[in-house]
């Protein structure tokens, strides 16, 4: 008889203010992977924590990663037995409303839109963006609040993940989307997820670093961390067009992180706050240039 395969990871529960540095510490101890379980994915974290997961290459790898981590994050080594766990998250993968007038669905699930509705199918694969998490919703939202805004304007998708966003934009009315990502694994799921839509004529996606990119754009998503959107901030306001709307996703409330929010803001100084929205421990921002 075969023997199963077995999967080494690490988990660790941190303080939401804790989970940026947190997950850089288990890459830096040779982590090939890291998820984010707290109250709003599918799979929940520890009770009034996030909890981080994180696969290693082999047990040794995971044992002498869980030695060097602290106490106070109860570090803990365990294992998944066989392939099962590949799909066990598509149970609770159901269709959705992610804004006004777009549904998504995973490929595996029917659904009958409303009137003037439209449906994107989504397989996230091997990428971030079920479209489920608070980040990535506000962002779809405030792209539905500015529809008008969007229709025929080309779209910019940092940190595209599954390009979900990217094909929502397309579903509101946007012409084409560039969506970029430093992922090879969310380049190759964004192509997928453009095909089965009938989108691949209208979206590029690869993994150009942004500050190659040379091009202006109406309309500029980046629904990625705050610490990199700091890092970010100068190359994405050079590609955001005069009068062009930046949409930026994954800042922490202050509850969670007191100076997030203030240190994105200060960062993005060149350009206007338009609006602030929030949701659960998240926080969205719109800008103008």
């Amino acid at each position: 008889m075969a023997t199963e395969p077995r999967y080494p990871y690490v988990a660790v529960d941190v303080a939401v203010d804790e989970v940026d540095g947190a997950s850089a510490a288990l890459f830096d101890l040779g982590a090939q992977g890291v998820e984010q379980r707290d109250a709003t994915t599918l799979l929940r974290g520890a009770e009034g924590k996030t909890t981080l997961v994180a696969s290693f290459e082999g047990e040794q790898e995971a044992r002498a990663a869980v030695e060097e981590l602290p106490l106070a994050w109860s570090p803990r080594l365990d294992e998944v037995v066989g392939d099962g766990w590949r799909d066990e998250w598509k149970k609770h993968f159901e269709p959705f409303r992610i804004c006004d007038g777009v549904i998504v669905r995973p490929p595996w699930r029917d659904c009958e839109p409303g009137p003037g509705e439209k449906v994107i199918e989504l397989e996230p694969g091997r990428a971030f963006g079920t479209g489920l998490h608070e980040t990535t919703s506000l962002l779809a939202e405030i792209l539905a609040d500015h529809v008008d805004h969007l229709r025929g304007a080309p779209v910019l998708d940092v940190g595209a993940g599954s390009g979900v966003l990217s094909l929502v934009a397309l579903a509101l009315g946007a012409t084409t989307a560039r969506a970029i990502d430093v992922d090879p694994d969310a380049v190759l799921v964004t192509r997928e997820n453009a095909d089965r839509n009938g989108l691949a004529a209208r979206v590029l996606a690869d993994d150009v670093p942004l500050q190659a990119i040379t091009e202006r754009y109406p309309v500029v998503l980046a629904n990625i961390d705050a610490r990199t959107l700091v890092e970010l901030a100068p190359s994405l306001v050079k590609r955001v067009a005069a009068g062009g709307r930046l949409l930026l996703g994954g800042i922490l409330a202050p509850e969670a992180s007191p100076t997030q929010l203030e240190d994105v803001k200060r960062a993005y100084g060149a350009l206007r706050v338009e609006e602030v929205r929030r949701k659960g421990e998240w926080i969205a921002m719109a800008l103008l240039a």
